[in-house]
Parts: C-alpha cells; sequence; structure tokens
C-alpha cells in the first residue's frame, strides 16, 4: 500500500483529509475566493495533488466565506490586460487545470457555499456533482468584461445543459440562480443554506460506503466523451481568449466594471 503522502501547504487553498474524503476549499475569503496568479497556480498544485491522492477516494471542492468563487480577481485581471504577455503562462494554467479536473478518477464533489462566477463557475460545472445553496448564483460573464469563455466554459456548458441554453448564457454572461440553475439541470441540486452541509455529508457518505473500484471506473467511462471535447477545444479556445486580452473592448469592460457603468464597446 503507498504512504499517504503530506497534504501541500499552499498560499490560497486550504486542504484537509476527513478519513478517505480529501477537501480542497479556496482559501480568499475577503476577495470572496477571486481568482488572482496565486490562486490560480495553486489551484492547479492542489488538483494534481488530488489525483494522485493514495489518502483519499473522494474530492470535496468548496470556498471559504461567503462565496465559492466570484471569478478572476479584477486588479489581476487589469494587471493582464495591460501586460498581455502575462496572460500566456496562465493559459498554460488553465489547460491544466480543466485536463487534471478531468482526469481524476475519483468523485469530485462541488459545495458551492456561494456564488461562482467566470472561472468559479467553470470548476464548479467540471465537477461530478454540485450542490449549491439557495441564493448563490452562478454564470460566465467572460464576455461582459470582452474576454473570450475560453478557459472551460465552452467544454462544459453545453455538455450539462445543451448547446442552445448554453449559448444563450454563454454570450450574455447571465447569471443564473442556483434554483434555475438546478431546475435546468445545470447543478444537481439547490437546498437551503442551513441543509448544505447535511446534504453534502449525506451523499458524501454515500459514495465512500460504495464500490469504489466500480464508481472510479465509471466515472472515467463517463468522462471519456469530456476530455475528448477538452482536447478538441480548449487550445483554440485558450487562443481565442488571449487574443481578446489585448482588445480594446476588454480595457473598456475592466474600466466599466470599476467605474459600475454600462461598457461601452467599440468591437476593436
Amino acid at each position: 500500500m503507498s504512504a499517504i503522502p503530506p497534504l501541500p501547504n499552499l498560499a490560497t487553498i486550504a486542504m484537509a483529509r476527513e478519513e478517505r474524503l480529501l477537501r480542497i476549499t479556496l482559501n480568499r475569503p475577503e476577495a470572496m475566493n477571486a481568482v488572482n496568479l496565486q490562486l490560480h497556480d495553486d489551484l492547479a498544485e492542489a488538483l494534481w495533488f488530488a489525483q494522485g491522492d493514495p489518502g483519499s477516494d473522494l474530492v470535496l471542492l468548496t470556498g471559504a466565506g461567503r462565496a465559492f468563487s466570484a471569478g478572476g480577481d479584477l486588479d489581476h485581471i487589469e494587471h493582464n490586460a495591460r501586460n498581455p504577455h502575462l496572460f500566456d503562462h496562465e493559459a498554460r494554467v488553465a489547460k491544466r487545470i480543466v485536463s487534471t479536473l478531468l482526469d481524476i478518477d475519483k468523485p469530485v464533489v462541488c459545495r458551492m457555499n456561494g456564488h461562482a462566477v467566470g472561472l468559479g463557475a467553470t470548476l464548479a460545472l467540471l465537477c461530478d456533482v454540485i450542490f449549491a445553496a439557495e441564493g448563490a448564483k452562478i454564470g460566465d460573464p467572460h464576455v461582459s468584461l470582452g474576454l473570450v469563455a475560453g478557459d472551460g466554459g465552452a467544454v462544459i456548458w453545453a455538455q450539462r445543459i445543451g448547446l442552445t441554453r448554453a449559448k444563450e448564457y454563454l454570450l450574455t454572461g447571465e447569471l443564473l440562480t442556483a434554483a434555475r440553475a438546478a431546475e435546468i439541470g445545470l447543478i444537481n441540486h439547490c437546498v437551503p443554506a442551513e441543509e448544505l452541509d447535511a446534504r453534502v455529508d449525506a451523499f458524501c457518505a454515500k459514495l465512500l460506503a460504495g464500490a469504489m473500484v466500480a464508481i472510479r471506473a465509471t466515472k472515467v467511462l463517463t468522462n471519456l466523451e469530456l476530455k475528448r471535447l477538452a482536447a478538441a477545444l480548449m487550445d483554440a479556445g485558450i487562443a481565442y481568449e488571449s487574443v481578446s486580452v489585448r482588445s480594446a473592448d476588454h480595457l473598456e469592460g475592466i474600466a466599466a466594471l470599476k467605474e459600475k457603468r454600462p461598457p461601452r464597446f467599440s468591437g476593436r
């Protein structure tokens, strides 16, 4: 039997083992777990560790505080927009995050304790089963910032709710309530916030009591098509997003958000 390795010590992610469950918590609560460079890099490391961890059979992904992840950190997004060559590093890491999430053969359960936006939504949607608290919202508003939804949204949204609905939400950047998301099948369950932990715990216990070899192999089998799609789309998605990072509309989207006004996009 493999020795159980120590958990990584990461600046923006808390990790804990609860018997055979590995809990990964996005841990920038003061920023609603918005993704900056450090969290982006830490996510890739945490997921890579989870993939090969012999000390766990199930992964639980959640956020600290009142949000799951409020998307990209605005200061970080603006820094990249003014120094677009820096985005190339994040493009590689984004691809690694998606591929690792899809490669993990253990069940990955999302405890969506609050809003999941942008990359936060992609992280949640790439999990196997999602429990969300009432009042939480989910959406991918890349286009609202003049960006292409290239870091995974184009892969997973259509697989969960079909192409027509996926296009509606990805082309508008509209956020959905957890209740609406559950109604259309984007997420599995919308539950009262006070019941979230009990529901998640019960579901995880049910999985952990199951035939784990069969469960893991079934998860691998059901992810094969997702992995094929990701292989076909991610390079193009990252390339298109990299182009949009360099656009005038992206700078305008950032300025509008900072100034709390509607953007005035020029198509450039």
